[in-house]
């Protein structure tokens, strides 16, 4: 069932399922709640009380909002968590991710861990060489034409790539839903203001966080000519002990969505490391 939030600029969609320990699940840009599909239930099974969000201009949130930055979405997030109740871990998908950071950050009472999956969380350097990698030269073009034009249809291309190898099962009709939500007015201005969004600000609160970070990264993402050297720099810049990287094997920008069987168990088990060291 779809709760909404009112906060300073706008109203957030949000479900919550579940009980025990909260978790907050925030996807990337042009996207909705509907990316956690299949890690909520099981996350819930597993104990804890789930909250996914709609970011805002995304899915059933309001699309009004003044601006899309990562400390924007940061602000949003703790207000979610306060609303439910905090403390909670942040999951954050690609642009939450360093939205997750700052919410840690700036708030670590709030904050107990955070989850980066694929998180753009740090200023983006491209070298010469990265475009020497096809994978990340196809998947640059396309998610920077989609950025730039607003075009469905490079957005879709973008998440053709975003997947390769293995599909979701219901593949046909995530795009489909990925579609109808960007042919919304003010959907596709939400996907093109976070796009223009820098990480700056998130890389810059990477070590000012005091939970733990668990950075999930795949091996074939698109997003990055090599995403393990980019997980290993978000986890380096951390406080020393606090971050861990772990890859998944063929996964690209959406592990969680490509391979939650895989993800699940990693997020669990970080969190009763995390239980057991406190």
């Amino acid at each position: 069932m779809t709760e909404y939030l009112a906060v300073d600029g706008g109203t957030l969609a949000y479900e919550v399922a579940g009980a025990g320990p909260l978790i907050v699940l925030a996807h990337g840009i042009g996207d909705s709640r509907a990316a956690y599909r299949a890690m909520l239930p099981a996350l819930v099974a597993a104990g804890h009380r789930v909250a996914a969000v709609d970011l805002r201009g995304c899915g059933e949130s309001s699309v009004d909002w003044p601006a899309w930055s990562r400390t924007d979405l940061a602000g949003d997030l703790l207000a979610l968590v306060r609303h439910l109740g905090g403390p909670a871990v942040l999951v954050g998908h690609s642009i939450s991710g360093g939205a997750a950071t700052i919410a840690a950050a700036r708030e670590p009472a709030l904050i107990s861990a955070v989850v980066e999956l694929a998180p753009f969380t740090r200023e983006q350097t491209v070298r010469l060489g990265d475009l020497r990698v096809s994978r990340f030269r196809r998947g640059m073009v396309r998610l920077l034409g989609a950025g730039v034009l607003g075009s469905r249809a490079l957005w879709r291309s973008y998440l053709d790539a975003a997947y390769p190898g293995v599909k979701p099962a219901d593949w046909t009709e995530r795009l489909g839903r990925v579609d109808a939500l960007l042919r919304e007015p003010g959907r596709m201005k939400a996907l093109r203001g976070m796009a223009r969004s820098a990480p700056t600000d998130a890389g810059a609160r990477l070590g000012d966080v005091r939970c733990p970070v668990l950075v999930v990264m795949g091996t074939l993402d698109p997003d990055w000519a090599d995403p393990r050297a980019e997980g290993a720099a978000v986890v380096d810049a951390l406080p020393d002990g606090l971050g861990r990287l772990e890859m998944i094997e063929g996964a690209g920008h959406y592990p969680h969505d490509q391979y939650p069987d895989q993800v699940v168990p990693l997020v669990l088990a970080f969190l009763r490391a995390d239980a057991d060291r406190a």
